[in-house]
């Protein structure tokens, strides 16, 4: 139960004073003397030999030249003759860097500072009311020319009387076997 007036306690107790953290390996761990009279070092890998990719560029146009055409003599030309890419070609290590220009600088340019006059005089607030205001006289001339052509609105009554649909002939059924005479 948690001490009166205080909250429970949601940890765990340490250990003392004389325990030791990790894990102690008997053979290999004998602290300074077993590292200053032991060197104990790591046996350097071997590279594993990378095998480069199939250049099948090449092993296509040998094929062709050969005069094979179908899939499964292409596979046996494969077989039969395996071209592997250079390394030159592969590694990363041997291109050469991009041409850069020598003033060029890397990373995002920095903001420019912001003009505290124009803050402390509202030119922001007056830049907007100039285009609220131009926009509003934009709008009233649009207004004025949709009002002074007074273009009564065509709906489609008014439309089909100027342009009447044309007539349907009338065709008369007959049985198709009385067709022929």
């Amino acid at each position: 139960q948690a001490e009166l007036g205080k909250p429970l306690r949601n940890c765990y107790t340490l250990p003392g004073f004389d325990f030791s953290y990790g894990l102690y390996i008997h053979r290999t761990d004998g602290g300074v003397p077993e590292a200053i009279g032991h060197w104990n070092t790591v046996k350097p890998r071997t590279p594993l030999v990378q095998k480069m990719p199939r250049d099948f560029i090449t092993m296509n146009r040998g094929a062709l030249k050969a005069g094979y055409t179908t899939a499964h003599e292409f596979n046996l030309y494969y077989k039969a003759k395996d071209i592997r890419r250079r390394d030159d070609e592969y590694s990363h290590f041997k291109r050469c860097p991009p041409k850069v220009p020598a003033d060029l600088s890397y990373g995002v340019t920095a903001r420019p500072c912001t003009p505290f006059f124009d803050l402390l005089q509202h030119k922001y607030k007056e830049l907007w009311m100039e285009q609220q205001r131009a926009l509003t006289a934009v709008q009233q001339v649009e207004k004025k020319k949709v009002t002074a052509k007074n273009k009564v609105c065509e709906t489609r009554t008014t439309f089909l009387r100027k342009h009447p649909l044309p007539a349907k002939e009338e065709s008369f059924w007959h049985l198709p076997r009385l067709e022929k005479v």
